[in-house]
């Protein structure tokens, strides 16, 4: 049964989303993931910890020395752990890809480098695209929501087009799918839940909607317009009378632009005291982009919602289709 109340007890406990997904991960076992340049304490931590809790088997890619050093700063124990050498980040990330196109890991995990560094490699090597265009997905556990929250997408496509938006909108139920949610509800969120041919948001919105209708666009209930209120709250959608089996109990919120969608996590990442994942879905493999503030938990977070992925892919035998 949905409900819309927060999903804690008398006693102040609540649900740690994000943990289950480490669980779901756990059961499938480690997958090889690329770690591309951890050479700084945080994403030298979080590789050597999501390595620690069997989500991945990591492949630290990066100058030898300067990742031994950072371990020992931190007090890490390497152990094993394969080291690829590589002096610069550009280097790092292109060798990541090659082993990401010839099979020999199954994920890669951004280290201490930018995230366009890394994505320029990904997008410049044809072998790591798809039929699908490339995008970003949040995975946002909000205690005052019963259940775990994709936003989508706030880190890549920066003013989506209409073909864009689909794809941002099949990568992210693929997501879905791929953590056991069958169908998700989407919700394509705007200012209102009005066609207004002054905001194309709106426009974009009903013909996904349309698309999901004729099968483009596949194992989903799919919604909008939709304003945020109608997508989470079913308490507004009963007094704005609108009917439908998303409102008011979104699983996916698909956002118009990177900017609304960078301040919504944001707004609930620092004023709802949500924690978040990150991963890059449409590519060969799926990618963990984390930020330079993520915790250990998040990073963790993120290499299960890789490690999930990468087994439904290999479940299936193919790269992401349209």
């Amino acid at each position: 049964m949905h409900d819309n109340a927060h999903a804690t007890t008398p006693s102040g406990w609540r649900p740690d989303r994000l943990d289950r997904l480490e669980q779901l991960a756990r059961d499938i076992g480690a997958i090889r993931v690329a770690v591309v340049f951890p050479v700084d304490g945080p994403s030298l931590t979080g590789a050597l910890e999501s390595q620690k809790r069997g989500l991945i088997v990591a492949v630290l890619i990066g100058p030898a020395d300067r990742i031994r050093q950072v371990a020992t700063d931190e007090g890490l124990d390497l152990g094993d752990t394969e080291i690829v050498e590589a002096d610069t980040p550009e280097l790092a990330a292109q060798m990541a890809v090659e082993m990401a196109t010839s099979g020999k890991v199954e994920g890669l995990k951004k280290g201490a480098l930018k995230t366009n560094i890394l994505m320029h490699a990904v997008i410049s090597e044809k072998a790591m695209r798809t039929a699908r265009r490339i995008s970003h997905v949040f995975a946002v556990d909000v205690s005052s929501y019963e259940r775990l929250l994709f936003v989508s997408d706030a880190a890549i496509n920066i003013r989506p087009d209409l073909g864009t938006l689909r794809d941002i909108t099949a990568n992210a139920i693929d997501l879905a799918h791929a953590l056991g949610i069958e169908r998700p509800k989407v919700a394509l969120l705007s200012a209102s839940e009005n066609i207004n041919e002054k905001i194309e948001s709106t426009i974009f919105a009903a013909a996904i909607c349309k698309m999901s209708d004729r099968g483009t666009i596949k194992g989903a209930d799919v919604d909008g317009p939709l304003a945020m209120d109608l997508a989470i709250s079913p308490r507004a959608a009963q007094i704005k009378g609108i009917k439908s089996d998303v409102a008011g109990y979104a699983d996916i919120l698909i956002v118009p632009d990177l900017v609304s969608g960078n301040i919504l996590v944001k707004d609930l990442d620092y004023l709802a005291n949500a924690e978040t994942a990150g991963i890059v879905m449409g590519a060969v493999v799926p990618i963990a982009l984390t930020s330079r503030a993520d915790t250990v938990e998040q990073r963790c977070a993120s290499a299960a919602l890789v490690c999930l992925v990468a087994a439904k892919k290999r479940a299936e035998g193919k790269i992401n289709e349209r």
